[in-house]
């Protein structure tokens, strides 16, 4: 096999986040920025003389390029087999699947998410690990680290794959299978969920559904499994085509984003009953009733109440994590079922150790992501029909299942308000005037509440006794409530502020307030102690949910 050595500079800004590298399109179609990163990821790895690379990603622009570019860097590396998506396509948690199923090295991922896509947009890249989750942080320091020192990469020099048609292929002795992207994917969902019971519901004709792909990568593993698999009608996935720009659209699924979906089950006379949508890489999700929205945190909060219902899941579940941003209802169910709970810091990668060790089954983060151990990544289209089995269990609507796990649980008002795109400096100033007021807070009123105590949260793994620190600021009242600040590494452009709500509410009598009523208190003392609009100019966070 001819291999060429390309000469080549590093880039200095290829240190991957919390999911990964994120960059614009115009930025990864720099001179070498992928081949750099790649590389980087190559000479880091151990064990690539002949095993198993998965590859895939959402479909955005540049997916196409970008794959056949990294074929030929595999070829050159000496992987003997890579196995890809049909059309380059693959949702993040089908990837984890495969990885698993096929023992393979790891698998390289293109995604940026929820990030808008197309020329103008944004393109991603990350290497998941062998268990099927995001490289720990000891391994995209070493990624990065080599990036830095990278002065050449190889690359084979064969002719591009047919990634439409499915088949396998030989190129310089390296073996490349191109596979159905769903129907490993179709037969994981059926070993969890009770499929007759949840095709009963969707052709019942009393239950109508809409779920919303953004156009984007988990469009055809909706048409698959809700229409032709379980009978849903057609039409029930709505923007089900895949596009490289998400069809102009934000491929987020929450109620900024999702509008259609959102006018659909917020319609005064409408006859949608449950509503879903998924992000850019098929990881997140958003479940809606009819008028009514289910936080991502109450989400798992109730799917752990109710997680015999679901035939994966029948014997239990072992115990429950959660991000330390999102909200403490999933810790009320664990301590009344008597299991273990974890708070962990944001990003999945910190959930595979919990996963990997036995410790939980059920895990999720308030940022629309929610998932089990039956992959190491969060699973929007799974979260979707753990509803619909619970919904066909239950016989009874999305609203009034969530009102029967408060009454008995209580309710934990939470909101997330982000200030997106802030200047860098600026957002670097306000949590610096934060960390500088911590020491003082403690035992300090405002109005009727008081501070027990505010720190920048440290996380000490419990199974590899690893210690992550200054993952997000936090005041923490006596009464329960909390306000977390942190700024999110999942964006493109400056940087987003994310302040973090939750207020929680024992009465019955009083769980149908407006969410941003019942937290206006903790709105004002949030404004109040960083200063938010002297800092970054903004009067009101960009995207509330």
């Amino acid at each position: 096999m001819t291999i060429q050595t390309i000469k080549t500079t590093p880039y200095n800004d290829q240190k991957p986040g919390t999911s990964g590298l994120r960059k614009s399109v115009k930025q990864f179609k720099k001179s070498d920025y992928l081949q750099n990163f790649v590389q980087a990821i190559f000479n880091t790895l151990e064990g690539i003389q002949g095993s198993t690379l998965i590859l895939g990603g959402d479909g955005r622009y540049f997916n196409r390029e970008a794959i056949q570019i990294i074929l030929r860097m595999a070829a050159a590396a000496g992987f003997g087999r890579v196995i890809i998506g049909q059309g380059g396509i693959l949702s993040t948690p089908a990837a984890s699947n495969l990885i698993r199923q096929y023992q393979a090295l790891g698998g390289i991922i293109l995604s940026a998410s929820h990030n808008a896509g197309g020329p103008e947009g944004d393109f991603g890249i990350k290497f998941n690990i062998a268990n099927g989750g995001p490289a720990p942080e000891s391994l995209t320091e070493a990624i990065f680290a080599a990036s830095q020192h990278i002065h050449e990469y190889h690359i084979a020099p064969i002719n591009p794959v047919p990634l439409d048609k499915l088949g396998a292929y030989e190129i310089s002795g390296m073996q490349v299978e191109v596979i159905d992207s769903v129907s490993a994917y179709e037969e994981l969902m059926e070993s969890l969920f009770d499929f007759d019971k949840i095709a009963a519901l969707l052709q019942s004709g009393s239950f109508k559904m809409r779920f919303d792909a953004m156009h984007a990568v988990t469009g055809p593993y909706a048409h698959r499994i809700l229409e032709e698999r379980l009978g849903a009608p057609e039409g029930t996935v709505i923007h089900g085509q895949p596009l490289a720009d998400f069809g102009g659209g934000h491929p987020d699924p929450n109620q900024a984003h999702a509008k259609e979906l959102m006018s659909l089950l917020y319609a005064r006379n409408g006859d949608i009953d449950f509503g879903a949508a998924s992000d850019g890489d098929g990881d997140r999700n958003m479940i809606l009733g009819k008028q009514f929205f289910v936080t991502p945190s109450d989400s798992l909060a109730v799917l752990a109440a109710n997680a015999t219902a679901a035939p994966g899941y029948r014997n239990g579940i072992a115990g429950i994590a959660r991000s330390m941003p999102t909200s403490q209802a999933p810790d009320r169910v664990a301590v009344k079922l008597g299991l273990p709970y974890f708070e962990t810091p944001t990003g999945w990668k910190f959930f595979g150790n919990l996963l990997d060790a036995g410790k939980i089954t059920l895990c999720g983060e308030e940022s629309f992501g929610t998932s089990s151990n039956h992959v190491r990544e969060k699973d929007g289209l799974w979260a979707v029909l753990f509803w619909l089995n619970l919904l066909a269990e239950k016989q009874d609507s999305v609203s009034n299942i969530v009102r029967k796990h408060w009454a008995e649980y209580g309710r934990n008002y939470y909101s997330r308000h982000d200030y997106e795109e802030i200047d860098l400096k600026a957002a670097n100033e306000l949590v610096n005037a934060l960390l500088e007021q911590l020491p003082s807070l403690s035992g300090k009123t405002f109005g009727k509440l008081c501070v027990a105590n505010a720190d920048n949260f440290a996380y000490t793994d419990p199974v590899d006794g690893s210690v992550s620190k200054n993952q997000g600021i936090r005041i923490l009242f006596t009464d329960g409530s909390r306000i977390i600040f942190r700024l999110s590494g999942t964006g493109t452009q400056g940087a987003t502020l994310r302040v973090y709500l939750e207020k929680y509410e024992a009465d019955p009598s009083k769980h149908d307030q407006d969410v941003q009523e019942a937290l206006s208190e903790l709105i004002a003392i949030a404004e109040q102690v960083a200063k938010i609009v002297a800092f970054t100019g903004r009067e009101a966070a960009d995207v509330i949910t």
